[in-house]
């Protein structure tokens, strides 16, 4: 389901939004809220002051008080602003520098914390990337919108609700001017929202391009192709392109609304000008005093600055970042990856039972109607050309993709049924696109296995016996070395990094490990040490080994040949080079590049 399939209402957004912004940061949260009604009430407490001033002030001035009538309230009102400079400072520092910083890093967590929870095919979808995007800008966007809400109920509302009171005590008419200004841009600002909404939906797509345009022309990892191959321009032109769309785009939306910021700022002067004319004719009639007019005039432009300011930047930023937050709740609310615990009994080796899979938002699937069992302690080799489905194959063996259609039991559990954690614990694996963490040597091993605890001499000693038992070629290398240039350590090899991975695999305890291609960017000779290392490594284990290279294939009890998603033979390399097939036919075509 897309955020397409799912709306959230305005009103159903802030309700779920409200609670994860608290429990993200509760006591920051209800100081946050402390402060804000706090301020409200000081601001209307000034007014007031201000108007027992000036009447002090024209009492003094017809000689009916004297110099010490007028200092008290003088002091009262002194006291009070005061007092509300250093509420309204303590607010601004707590608001963005210790909530939303918190709220922002916490929300944040909680999207990476779901992300874990998610199906790992999820991340083949297209649509669901776009989402991915989205939300992560609606996790940034949701403490900011929860503070804007508080601001409004708990500052302005208080506000309006306490100088609204006086105004009414004041003079009726006072009121109701306020609420005729608010709110025609009140409404202005809900169509705002809808505008705002449309403009983040079509903007992601947007983002996520003009993100990879400019990692191609930035990121270590691709600027030397980039230039060699005189890419840069071409890649640069599309970064260009894809900002100017986006840019276009959020302009379109600006100016649908700038009509409607002009309408909103006539109604304020208008109601402004109205309240003015009120407060005079009131003054001049003697319903109140010269000294609530200087007050309450004075007010009014506070008032009404902090009206648009509602409207114009909280409710404007409201409007733009509800779809966000919206995206956000959205992907919160998307069904999780979940089973029960269990343990694998790998005596019962890996069992595939009719198994098809086909990765969302295509039609036909990369994987059909497999059965295959591996026994324990046996390793067997798939092979295939590009596009087989081998390494799909290989996600459903270890429990990463559930099939579509079928049943995987990996150590007699289902994977359909079983809880993620309880079926990776034990299986290991070295991939074709493996990482290159930056990070020391020791945390590039040991990352495989982070939740085991063990003292620092036996820690590092496992890690140094298992680069020993790989025959990496990292002597000259220390434990705490850091692998990487850019935070000011050195660079490996690509051989040198292919060991590392492998010694990652293996540093993981484990009774299933997967060879998936780690060693296609090298030659056959360094590719044949490595699985004859992986071979003697894996002894007493299940494994699977994934190659193009049919030589090492033979190194397996068992090689499974694929092709187009279908197992098409199976069985040992003598027995399938002695009969017609995809595997004689692929054997002889590797065989004449060595034979000549």
């Amino acid at each position: 389901m897309n955020i397409e399939e799912k709306k959230y209402s305005y009103v159903k957004t802030i309700l779920r939004g409200m609670p994860l912004q608290f429990k993200s940061a509760p006591w920051n949260f209800l100081i946050d809220n402390l402060l804000s009604v706090t301020n409200g009430i000081l601001l209307t407490l000034i007014v007031v002051a201000t108007q027992n001033l000036f009447d002090a002030i024209t009492n003094a001035a017809s000689g009916q008080a004297g110099f010490g009538d007028c200092l008290i309230p003088l002091l009262v009102l002194a006291g009070l602003t005061f007092g509300q400079q250093i509420v309204d400072g303590i607010y601004n520092f707590h608001g963005v520098g210790v909530l939303w910083t918190k709220s922002t890093g916490r929300l944040m967590n909680l999207l990476h914390r779901k992300l874990q929870r998610i199906d790992p095919s999820k991340f083949e979808d297209t649509i669901f990337l776009d989402d991915l995007n989205k939300a992560m800008e609606g996790a940034k966007a949701t403490t900011m919108f929860c503070m804007t809400i508080v601001i409004g109920v708990c500052y302005y509302s208080v506000f309006f609700a306490s100088v609204g009171m006086y105004l009414f005590w004041l003079e009726p008419m006072l009121m109701f001017t306020l609420l005729m200004a608010f709110v025609p841009a009140l409404i202005s600002q809900i169509v705002r929202a809808k505008v705002f909404t449309k403009l983040e939906e079509q903007s992601a797509p947007l983002r996520r391009k003009y993100e990879y345009y400019q990692k191609t022309l930035c990121d270590r990892e691709y600027f030397k192709e980039t230039r060699i191959l005189g890419a840069f321009k071409f890649f640069h032109n599309l970064f260009i392109d894809t900002l100017l769309l986006l840019t276009c785009k959020i302009w379109q939306a600006e100016r649908k609304t700038a009509l409607l910021q002009l309408l909103l700022n006539a109604t304020s002067f208008a109601g402004m000008a109205v309240a003015s004319y009120i407060l005079f004719t009131a003054t001049m009639a003697g319903k109140i005093t010269v000294g609530a007019f200087a007050a309450v005039f004075s007010a009014l432009g506070m008032i009404f600055y902090y009206m648009q300011e509602i409207i114009n930047t909280h409710l404007g930023s409201m409007s733009r970042d509800i779809g966000k937050v919206a995206n956000f709740i959205h992907m919160l609310d998307m069904p999780e990856y979940i089973g029960s615990d269990g343990n694998p009994d790998f005596s019962k080796g890996i069992v595939l039972e009719n198994v098809s899979f086909t990765y969302p938002g295509k039609d036909t699937p990369a994987v059909k109607n497999v059965s295959l069992a591996i026994a324990d302690r046996e390793t067997i080799a798939i092979v295939g050309e590009n596009g087989a489905g081998k390494s799909t194959l290989v996600r459903l063996m270890t429990g990463i993709y559930r099939p579509s259609e079928g049943k995987v039991l990996i150590g007699g559990m289902d994977t359909a049924k079983i809880a993620p954690k309880s079926v990776y614990k034990s299986i290991s694996g070295v991939f074709q696109k493996y990482q290159r963490y930056k990070m020391t040597l020791c945390e590039n091993v040991a990352i495989s296995d982070t939740e085991v605890e063990e003292e620092t001499e036996v820690y590092a000693t496992k890690i140094e016996d298992i680069l020993r038992e790989v025959n990496a070629e990292l002597s000259c290398v220390k434990l705490d070395t850091m692998l990487s240039p850019e935070f000011d350590g050195i660079d490996l090899s690509g051989g040198q990094w292919q060991q590392v991975a492998i010694a990652r695999g293996l540093y993981r305890t484990n009774e299933f490990i997967i060879l998936d291609e780690p060693t296609a960017a090298i030659d056959p000779i360094e590719e044949t040490k490595v699985y004859t290392q992986f071979q003697s490594l894996t002894e007493g284990k299940c494994a699977v080994v994934v190659t193009h290279r049919l030589g090492s294939a033979k190194l397996a009890h068992r090689i499974v040949v694929m092709n187009d998603g279908k197992i098409v033979d199976m069985g040992t390399h003598e027995e399938l080079i002695a009969r017609p097939g995809k595997y004689a036919d692929m054997w002889k075509a590797q065989a004449q590049w060595y034979e000549r």
